[in-house]
C-alpha cells in the first residue's frame, strides 16, 4: 500500500506534535497526534468493496496485522496519523473550535490513480477532544459503519466504512442524559472519503481572520478536488468552487430525501466541502411520513434538522461557508448566484425524482398539483414513505375501476399506521386517471420505479436488533444487514423481513425510533 499524505505535507501542521492536551490550535490545520491502544482488539466486519477499491486484499482484511493498523495499535508503513482542526456552526450558533475530538486520520492511501483518507472512529483523545475521552461505542459504531455502505448502494453521495473494530474495553456513556452513564462495549470505525474537509475548515479561519491559513485550504481542495478550476486566476476558481459545491450539496440533498434519510445534526462542522454525507449520528428514516420528524432527541423541540428542513438548512450552511470565504474574493454577486443555483439546483431535481418515484415521465400541467397533494396526503395518512413509493408500481393505468381501486389501496394498507384513507384514496384515484396519459407500458413503468424506489433501508429498528445481539456477541446480523442492503432496490425472497415497516413494539423503544447524540 502506498500513502503521500497530501494534506500533511502541504498545509500548516501545529507546532505542537503529539501533545492531546485540549487546547486552541491557531495557525495550524491539524495536529500530529497519535490513536490511543486498545487492549484486546478484535474484527466484528469488514467491506470487501471497500477494501478492494483501496487496494486491499481479501487474506489481509481477515490479518491480526489488519485488526491492529484499524484499531489504531499500528501504524502501516506510510501512514501518518493526526487530527484535524475546524469550527462550525452547531444548532444556528457558532461554536468556535470543534475539531477531531475522537477521529484519527492515518493518511492517505493511493490505489489506482485515487486518494483515499482512511480516518478511525473512537481512536483516543486529540487536542480536539473537549475534555471527551476521544472513544466512540459499539451502537454507535454499527450504526455508522452499516449506514455509510446503505447509503453508498442507495446511490447517496457519502463516506464509506472499511472496517468495524470491537477495542476489548468499556466506555461509559450516558445515553439518556439521565445522569446514569453505563459501561458500554468500545469499538473503532475505519471511515473512507477522498477528504474529510468540511464547511468548519473553512470558517475556523475566517473566525479567526486567519486568511493566509484559510487560503491554503482553498488552494489545497482546488489542486487536489476541484482541479478543473485550478488554472482561473484565485478569485473565479473559488467562486467556480463555491458553485460547483452548491451542485454537489443539493444533490446529496435530493438524494436524502427521495430516500426518506434524516441526518439529524446537519451543523456545519458535518457538512462535507465535496458534497458528501458525513458524521452519522442520530440519524434516521422516516417511517411513516412526517416532514417534521426528527431523529435526534436534543432537536426535539427546535425541529431544525427535521425532514422537511433539511433543503433550507443545506442553503443556511452553504450562506454561512459563504460569509467565511468572502475575504477572499471580494465581491458577493458570484457567491449570490451560487446560493440561488443551489434553490434553482434543488427545486428541479428534486421535482424530477418525484416524477420518478410516481412513475411519470411525460408533462402535464395537473403534474404540478398531483405531487403538492400528495405530499398532503401521505402526511395526513401517516403512511410508511419506502413501503409506499415501492408498492406504488404496481398500480395499473388500463383496468375496470373496481379493479383499480384494489390495486391502488394495496400499497396503501401495506404501509398504513392511522386507519383513516380517504384523502389518500382520492389521490391514488386522481394518480390512476393520469398513468392512462403514460405512453410508457406498466411493466417497464414498474421496473423504472423500482430502480429509484428502495425495497431496503436502514431502519433504526433494524439496526437497533443487530446492535442488541452484537453487545451479546453474536454479530451476524450486522453481517446479515450489510448483505442486505448491498442490493436495496431488489427483490430478496430471503430477506423479505427486512423490507417491512416498523413494528408497533419498536414505535417508542430507544433506539429504534429516535437517538441522542450520545456515542
Amino acid at each position: 500500500m502506498i500513502f503521500h499524505n497530501r494534506y500533511c505535507m502541504e498545509l500548516p501542521q501545529d507546532p505542537k506534535q503529539y501533545l492531546r492536551t485540549c487546547r486552541q490550535v491557531y495557525e495550524a490545520c491539524y495536529t500530529l497526534t497519535e490513536a490511543s491502544p486498545v487492549s484486546n482488539p478484535s474484527l466484528v466486519i469488514h467491506s470487501p468493496e471497500v477494501a478492494h477499491m483501496l487496494g486491499m486484499s481479501p487474506d489481509f482484511c481477515i490479518s491480526q496485522e489488519f485488526v491492529e493498523a484499524f484499531s489504531g495499535n499500528k501504524l502501516l508503513d506510510g501512514m501518518m496519523s493526526y487530527a484535524s482542526c475546524y469550527g462550525g456552526h452547531q444548532f444556528g450558533n457558532w461554536a468556535g473550535q470543534l475539531g477531531d475530538g475522537r477521529a484519527i486520520s492515518l493518511g492517505e492511501l493511493v490505489h489506482e490513480g485515487q486518494s483515499y483518507e482512511l480516518q478511525l472512529k473512537g481512536a483516543g483523545p486529540t487536542p480536539y477532544s473537549r475534555m471527551g475521552d476521544g472513544r466512540a461505542v459499539l451502537r454507535s459504531s454499527i450504526r455508522e459503519f452499516l449506514c455509510s455502505e446503505a447509503m453508498h448502494h442507495l446511490g447517496v453521495p457519502t463516506t464509506r466504512a472499511l472496517s468495524l473494530v470491537l477495542t476489548g474495553d468499556r466506555v461509559y456513556r450516558d445515553m439518556f442524559y439521565d445522569g446514569n452513564a453505563r459501561p458500554e462495549p468500545g469499538a473503532i470505525v475505519c471511515r473512507v472519503a477522498p477528504s474529510f474537509l468540511r464547511f468548519g475548515s473553512l470558517e475556523i479561519f475566517h473566525s479567526r481572520r486567519d486568511t493566509q491559513t484559510q487560503k491554503k485550504v482553498l488552494d489545497f481542495l482546488l489542486r487536489h478536488h476541484y482541479p478543473q478550476f485550478s488554472q482561473l486566476p484565485p478569485k473565479e476558481a473559488y467562486c467556480a468552487m463555491f458553485h460547483s459545491l452548491c451542485e454537489k450539496t443539493a444533490h446529496m440533498v435530493v438524494q436524502w430525501m427521495g430516500v426518506g434519510f434524516v441526518h439529524g445534526v446537519m451543523n456545519t462542522d458535518n457538512m462535507s466541502m465535496l458534497g458528501l454525507t458525513i458524521d452519522y449520528g442520530p440519524y434516521g428514516w422516516i417511517d411513516n411520513y412526517d416532514p417534521s420528524w426528527t431523529p435526534n432527541t436534543t432537536d426535539f423541540m427546535q425541529q431544525r434538522y427535521a425532514f422537511g428542513q433539511q433543503p433550507s438548512m443545506a442553503l443556511w450552511n452553504l450562506e454561512k461557508l459563504a460569509n467565511a470565504i468572502y475575504p477572499q474574493i471580494e465581491d458577493a454577486k458570484p457567491l449570490e448566484d451560487a446560493l440561488q443555483y443551489y434553490v434553482d439546483y434543488f427545486e428541479r431535481s428534486y421535482r424530477d425524482l418525484r416524477m420518478k418515484k410516481i412513475g411519470l415521465h411525460e408533462e402535464y400541467p395537473e403534474d404540478k398539483e398531483i405531487l403538492l397533494s400528495l405530499n398532503r396526503a401521505l402526511q395526513s395518512t401517516e403512511v410508511d414513505m419506502t413501503l409506499f413509493f415501492r408498492g406504488l408500481s404496481r398500480c395499473k393505468k388500463d383496468v375496470d375501476e373496481r379493479a383499480s381501486q384494489q390495486i391502488l389501496m394495496e400499497p396503501v394498507c401495506d404501509s398504513l399506521y392511522r386507519s383513516s384513507t380517504d384523502e389518500l384514496l382520492l389521490w391514488m384515484r386522481r394518480y390512476q386517471k393520469r398513468l392512462q396519459k403514460e405512453s410508457m407500458p406498466d411493466v417497464e413503468r414498474a421496473k423504472q420505479m423500482n430502480r429509484v424506489n428502495p425495497k431496503y433501508v436502514l431502519r433504526n429498528y433494524l439496526a437497533q436488533q443487530a446492535i442488541e445481539k452484537s453487545e451479546e456477541g453474536d454479530h451476524s446480523l450486522v453481517h446479515t444487514l450489510l448483505d442486505v442492503m448491498r442490493n436495496p432496490f431488489e427483490e430478496q425472497s430471503q430477506y423479505e423481513d427486512f423490507s417491512q415497516k416498523r413494528p408497533e413494539w419498536a414505535r417508542n423503544k430507544p433506539g429504534c425510533s429516535t437517538l441522542s447524540c450520545s456515542s
